[in-house]
């Protein structure tokens, strides 16, 4: 028997630098021959071979009730073709699962990455159209060696969905 859930609303906020800085960076195009500061991606590949690739998603909705994270690296994701998309997230912590009051969600336009930072809570990407590729940088064995996953439906009777305003 399936356990019992209350649907819970998440609305997505416009991702900027500030509002997204508790979870990771927002990397936004710059010119060439910038040199490297702190707008750039402060990436984490440090404990295995880093894994850059373009992952096919099918439509994956804008509900979720499993959120995940990587303790050993961090994470970046891009959507090709200039398509929006949305993502959850909380905080990193020690805790088995995240905080629920922590989880927010974001829209993430197509003229920019994010970089989850090591331990970031994330349920996504989400998304309704029928396809979206997404550029992805991580670890050859993350999936495999690093993938710690709340369920939000068993541990706190919760099942999310974001709504876009």
């Amino acid at each position: 028997m399936a356990p019992t859930s209350t649907q819970k609303q998440l609305l997505a906020q416009p991702i900027s630098t500030d509002n997204f800085a508790p979870f990771g960076q927002v990397i936004f195009p710059n010119s060439d021959g910038k040199a490297f500061d702190t707008n750039d991606a402060q990436l984490d590949l440090s404990q295995g071979t880093p894994r850059f690739y373009i992952m096919q998603l099918q439509r994956m909705g804008r509900s979720f009730h499993k959120i995940t994270r990587h303790q050993r690296c961090t994470q970046c994701l891009g959507a090709m073709a200039g398509q929006s998309w949305l993502m959850a997230v909380a905080p990193p912590g020690a805790d088995p699962c995240p905080q629920v009051d922590a989880i927010q969600a974001f829209t993430i336009p197509g003229n920019c990455f994010i970089k989850l930072a090591v331990g970031t809570w994330h349920a996504g990407p989400l998304f309704e159209q029928d396809q979206i590729d997404f550029f992805n940088l991580e670890l050859s064995d993350t999936n495999i060696t690093d993938h710690d996953t709340c369920n939000l439906r068993q541990t706190y009777g919760l099942d999310y969905e974001i709504i876009i305003s």
